[in-house]
């Protein structure tokens, strides 16, 4: 019998393969141009928390996709998509990125591989008006924090209950009574009309009615016939609710252990954790950032103008610092990284030096963790390392040398001054660095030879 438990237990395991793709900073770090590659080689990508106040770019081929609901799998035409239960969805942004997308392509992937999670919650214009009125942690506004908070008070709609929704004329009246006592207690003034939020119900429920489907089932069934699962994070693991650096934090769990709760999957289906670094740090919005620097002049000037960092949900200008090695190591130690995906590389050509933040100095102590308090943290001072910089090289040459790399000579073709801050990262974090990103377009990355993302790249035929 022991026998039998073993042999069934090896096949499950040879048959349950999923991976997870994080963001391991603040958010911003690439992981759209990561996923984006894995995708190509997995039969489902999943987003499973989040909504809009995500923003993945992919660039290929010249064409540059900005998308916010949407997964970056969508990218390769044979890998199905889903829009996870733990997430929170604005019909109206989804219903523009699916028009978009049929317009560039002539797709309309709803209902035949995209697929909404009934479970998930849904953004209405009620929510979007009361995240109008945060003045504290710079939200981006999109009525994700009121969506979670209505899911957490049992009060908010899932997909699965619009329709029974809809058959209660009594119930919609209930539901903007509700809605408007909320506006009046945080000072806006706009109010939910009950005809329209019926419309508003009538017109989700009918253009999403083929996608709505029990997608837990859907991917455990996709497990169980050996298919790869993408499970593709929003955000960054240091906005987690719970482990970031709250207040100043998103408003659902960014972290590994919601990837495949979020999903409606368990977690022994994750067979790697691929964690997203920026070869510096950013940050969006407000909370307390030890590495950052001006961004009027030097390094961290470079790092925004040459970064082109800006928001792709918001267009607020990022903040810029130096590679946190804490925040790293923290984000890790949550996360359990397999592997380290560094990405705009190519962005700190050009500097005479590099630094890396290995620890803290607080109140006269050297620490190594995050402190609990953002008000803590915000009192720390970085200590750095330094490292020599590298010369400035521009497109051409970075593509060349990815070319390169995917001749066979993988992170052989960096040349070794760059390698030498590659190897370092490894260092300080412990995870094996698997793929370097060094240009926005989807064939400038450089990936380590066997490694999970030494895969065929081609360009987009979108």
């Amino acid at each position: 019998m022991f026998q039998s438990i073993q042999t069934r237990a090896a096949t499950l395991l040879v048959t349950l393969p999923a991976s997870v793709v994080l963001g391991a900073q603040w958010g911003d770090e690439g992981k759209g141009k990561a996923i984006d590659q894995l995708a190509a080689h997995s039969d489902w990508a999943v987003r499973f928390q989040g909504g809009n106040n995500a923003g993945h770019t992919i660039v290929a081929g010249g064409r540059t996709l900005k998308m916010h609901l949407l997964p970056s799998g969508i990218t390769s035409g044979s890998c199905k998509l889903v829009l996870g239960c733990g997430m929170v969805v604005d019909p109206w942004v989804l219903d523009k990125e699916l028009s978009e997308w049929a317009d560039l392509t002539g797709e309309s992937p709803e209902g035949k591989r995209l697929f909404i999670s009934e479970r998930a919650s849904v953004i209405l214009p009620f929510h979007r008006l009361y995240d109008s009125a945060d003045k504290l942690v710079g939200t981006t506004g999109r009525g994700i924090g009121p969506a979670y908070r209505d899911r957490t008070e049992r009060v908010g709609l899932r997909f699965v209950d619009i329709s029974k929704a809809l058959g209660e004329e009594s119930s919609i009246d209930e539901i903007a009574r509700r809605m408007n006592a909320q506006l009046a207690t945080v000072g806006v003034d706009d109010r939910i009309d009950p005809e329209k939020l019926l419309s508003e119900l009538s017109w989700i429920d009918g253009r999403f009615s083929e996608a709505i489907q029990s997608t837990g089932p859907l991917l455990d069934e996709a497990l169980g016939r050996g298919e790869r699962v993408l499970l593709e994070g929003a955000q960054g693991a240091m906005l987690d609710i719970d482990q970031g650096t709250y207040p100043f934090v998103t408003s659902s769990i960014t972290c590994r252990a919601n990837a495949t709760h979020g999903a409606g999957i368990h977690p022994g289906h994750i067979d790697n954790c691929f964690g997203i670094t920026k070869a510096y740090t950013t940050r969006v919005g407000n909370g307390p950032f030890p590495t950052e620097l001006s961004l009027e002049e030097g390094p961290g000037k470079q790092m925004s103008v040459v970064g082109h960092e800006f928001g792709t949900t918001t267009g607020r200008p990022r903040r810029t610092g130096w590679l946190d090695a804490v925040a790293l190591n923290e984000s890790n130690r949550l996360n359990g990284y397999s592997g380290l995906v560094v990405t705009k590389l190519d962005v700190l050509g050009g500097l005479d030096e590099l630094k890396i933040c290995t620890a803290y100095e607080m109140d006269g102590k050297t620490i190594h963790h995050l402190p609990a308090s953002s008000e803590d943290l915000g009192r720390c001072s970085p200590i750095y390392e330094t490292h020599p910089g590298f010369p400035d090289l521009d497109e051409k040459d970075w593509l060349a040398m990815a070319a390169e790399s995917r001749l066979g000579k993988g992170f052989e073709s960096i040349p070794e001054p760059i390698r030498d801050y590659l190897n370092r990262i490894e260092e300080v974090s412990g995870v094996p660095v698997v793929s370097v990103g060094v240009g926005p377009d989807r064939l400038a990355s450089i990936a380590r030879s066997g490694g999970p993302f030494d895969v065929d790249l081609d360009e987009a035929t979108f």
